[in-house]
């Protein structure tokens, strides 16, 4: 049985204007409440669950996850390799809930002291529920701005077989998302923190249902660790 020391809790409880995943919105740009609460095992191990509300077929997302972290030492750089598995349920609507597999890379202070960047992949072959294999790639940058503000930029690429993102026949099967915002951390609250960003997609807002859900929008996220 491992010491009690072994094992680190940790969680989060956030409220956001807009539940974006991968630049679309899964709340019909409504607002959402999120928490998510993880163990983390010395070796590296975690495990954890994530969960928010939603805007279609249910009204509730509960995403279990395990993976694996660990520092490549050999490396100069030593960045951190993170890989794992992601399910995402819906209780009410079991036919969507679909497994992904990640892999991430990140490496801190690339540019200047503080920051970081992570590349991340991501594998289906059940996207939401419809037997067909999905990719998603990504890269995101965050750095220091000063004692309390942040800058974060995003950039991610997905692609799905025989899926039409754009919702009009025209095949579009990719398409790709942004993000580019400022985060603050308040000194007065330990752990709380804030983030305003752009959020967008180039999907064709014309035709896909969520309109204004894939265009280019602000989203204010207010979060707090634990």
């Amino acid at each position: 049985m491992a010491a009690e020391s072994d094992v680190s809790f940790s969680g989060t409880a956030a409220m956001t204007s807009d539940y974006r995943y991968r630049g679309m919105t899964q709340t019909e740009s409504d607002p959402a409440v999120q928490v998510g609460y993880g163990l983390t095992h010395s070796s590296g191990l975690y495990a954890g669950v994530w969960g928010s509300n939603v805007g279609f077929g249910s009204s509730l997302e509960l995403d279990p996850y395990v993976g694996y972290s660990t520092e490549l030492g050999s490396l100069a750089s030593k960045p951190v390799l993170d890989v794992g598995l992601w399910y995402y349920g819906y209780p009410s609507a079991s036919d969507l809930n679909w497994l992904e597999l990640y892999a991430r890379l990140g490496f801190a202070d690339t540019i200047t002291v503080g920051d970081s960047l992570l590349a991340s992949v991501n594998f289906t072959n059940d996207f939401f529920g419809l037997d067909t294999d999905a990719w998603y790639l990504n890269l995101t940058y965050s750095m220091p701005l000063s004692a309390s503000f942040g800058g974060v930029a995003s950039l991610g690429y997905t692609t799905a077989d025989d899926y039409d993102f754009s919702d009009n026949a025209s095949g579009d099967d990719n398409y790709i998302d942004w993000k580019v915002g400022v985060t603050y951390s308040f000194a007065s609250v330990e752990d709380l923190s804030a983030e305003l960003a752009a959020v967008g997609t180039n999907i064709d807002a014309d035709t896909n249902p969520y309109k204004r859900g894939v265009e280019t929008g602000a989203v204010f996220t207010i979060t707090k660790a634990f």
